[in-house]
């Protein structure tokens, strides 16, 4: 069946220099990148992301973290993949979300580390399950920057926004 799921690429994958690694490593899995960007993230964005872990002692250091703070890294480097069972391959390629616990041939079993505040520096977020997948899919990517009609879109018409262009 096919999925999708999002792919993050951490400030700490990103200021050591794996990105290459990584995508050599998510390349066995067979799927198709379908959107990929670097992007800035918010505190916003942080909070909405990680949402789910707001009552954990290590919420803020974490918001920290995938802002790029802790690595003077302030990017991540964004992707969707899709295909057959997209979540399960990308998962187990990624390992256990704890370095110490994951398979030593993972992205985070390989790359991984845990800080000396025990925050765990694993390089990579990967989506859970479908749930998350579609909710942080639609958080970092506009329905246009994905190459394939993912989930049910409509047009707005939006008046009164602001944005950069290029001059």
């Amino acid at each position: 069946m096919a999925q999708q799921t999002l792919i993050l690429i951490k400030p700490d994958g990103l200021v050591k220099s794996l990105t290459g690694n990584i995508l050599t490593r998510l390349s066995e899995s067979k799927l198709e990148i379908i959107a990929a960007k670097m992007a800035r993230v918010s505190k916003e964005l942080a909070e909405k992301h990680y949402c789910h872990l707001k009552d954990k002692p290590f919420y803020n250091e974490l918001i920290k973290y995938i802002m790029g703070e802790l690595h003077d890294r302030k990017k991540v480097l964004a992707m969707v993949y899709w295909g057959d069972d997209a979540i399960g391959k990308v998962r187990e390629l990624a390992g256990e979300t704890n370095p110490e616990e994951a398979n030593p041939v993972s992205i985070r079993g390989q790359y991984g580390r845990i800080t000396t505040k025990g925050l765990y520096e694993n390089v990579i977020h990967a989506s859970t399950n479908e749930e998350e997948a579609q909710r942080e899919i639609k958080l970092w990517f506009e329905p246009d920057e994905v190459i394939v009609e993912l989930y049910q879109t409509k047009i707005s018409e939006v008046k009164n926004i602001k944005k950069k262009v290029w001059a």
